[in-house]
């Protein structure tokens, strides 16, 4: 079962930086976008405004009863937290203070890029991540960049230069990133599980248990700010970040690129039921696992997808977790406007916790990053690990 298998195909880098809106500027060039022109993105178009959908209530306990007050949605959320924990595979301990080994390191532009491995779980070492802090004086806000390879995100590849390479960017606007990635040997579902006793946790959230730690890890780093750490990531990457932050409350804001947030079997990249993601049947040789595909009669849901589905279970229950916590969805092919109606119930939440502004969204044309669709991402992290 290997991710760079199934998952790399989800997306191929595209150079084309095209799309509605997008400025046209050369490629990688800074683009500074406004907070107010960023404010337009937490609110859905008027078509969307306070339509729920058919998603299941977040302010019902799963025994019927109502949450009435805000002293009742702590319960609530772990309630749903121990839910999709129980169904994925509950976590192992984390690792309290992984140890980071520095390799080797380069100066480039304004920062010092570090080739280290992070303990990602218990004894186990990615072959290759990148650390880079930026020059002067810390402690510096922090970003947790995950991707199919910690290269690309870290600047090392000319052809993601401006189109996926996040960590690079931010840490030339004074964020500390840690560029992971999700191929063979570095952090695959496989090897981010803590030992062979654990065989029972799903692999998107084996990955997720692992983007924690490197959280914890960059947390202990002195030149970072343990308050002020977010994490990003796109496609795949996406997903990773999602659950990474939903499931981790430690992060203190997220964006999730394009993942796919809700359940969308009329879209075949929006492929949780794959068993790299949450389709993983345990129990079952490798020739016995479900084809690749959307769910069909003679090739039908698997695993954790498959109780989640139904349940009447949706990834709305999992963006709750972050509440009041920030998030943006940028989002492009997989994440379109009528999604808003499922983010609708995680802006519910937050006025009913006393909170505006946690819930945006932006849109693009295609998969594909653009130069304007990245400079919202980075608006937004500015503000929310800078700006308070």
């Amino acid at each position: 079962m290997s991710l760079g298998k199934g998952a790399i195909a989800v997306l191929a880098i595209v150079l084309a930086c095209g799309g509605a809106g997008t400025r046209s500027v050369a490629l990688g060039q800074d683009v500074p976008i406004p907070w107010s022109e960023m404010e337009k993105f937490f609110a859905p178009p008027e078509q969307y405004k306070g339509r729920l959908g058919d998603y299941r209530s977040l302010m019902t306990f799963d025994d019927g009863t109502l949450v009435k007050t805000q002293q009742d949605w702590p319960r609530r959320r772990e309630e749903i937290l121990k839910y999709w924990h129980r169904v994925m595979g509950p976590w192992p301990a984390l690792v309290e203070t992984p140890r980071v080994k520095y390799l080797e390191k380069e100066h480039v532009e304004n920062f010092t890029r570090h080739r280290v491995q992070v303990e990602f779980a218990p004894d186990r070492f990615a072959s290759t991540q990148y650390l880079l802090v930026p020059d002067g004086r810390g402690p510096f806000p922090a970003v947790l960049v995950t991707w199919y390879n910690s290269g690309d995100s870290a600047g090392l590849s000319e052809k993601a230069r401006g189109n996926v390479d996040f960590g690079h960017q931010l840490a030339k606007r004074g964020f500390v990133t840690l560029c992971i990635g999700g191929e063979t040997g570095e952090i695959s579902q496989e090897n981010a599980r803590p030992s062979e006793k654990e065989t029972g946790i799903q692999p998107l959230s084996c990955l997720a248990y692992a983007a924690a730690n490197c959280y914890n890890a960059l947390a202990k780093m002195p030149e970072v700010d343990p308050q002020r750490i977010g994490v990003v990531g796109l496609s795949f990457g996406g997903k990773w970040a999602m659950f990474a932050s939903c499931l981790y409350d430690k992060f203190a804001c997220a964006v999730w690129i394009d993942p796919g947030i809700v359940w969308n079997e009329k879209d075949p990249n929006a492929n949780y039921w794959e068993k790299w993601y949450l389709g993983y049947e345990f129990g079952q040789p490798a020739d016995k696992q479900r084809r690749p595909g959307v769910p069909q009669e003679d090739n039908p849901r698997t695993g954790a997808y498959r109780r989640l589905v139904a349940e009447g279970r949706d990834l709305h229950e999992l963006h709750a977790l972050m509440a009041p916590r920030p998030f943006l969805v940028s989002g492009g092919a997989q994440d379109r406007p009528e999604h808003w109606t499922a983010l609708n119930h995680s802006i519910a939440l937050n006025e009913f916790l006393g909170h505006t502004g946690r819930v945006a969204m932006t849109m693009r044309d295609g998969h594909t990053p653009t130069i304007e669709s990245n400079a919202q991402v980075y608006a937004f992290l500015e503000h929310f690990l800078k700006g308070r």
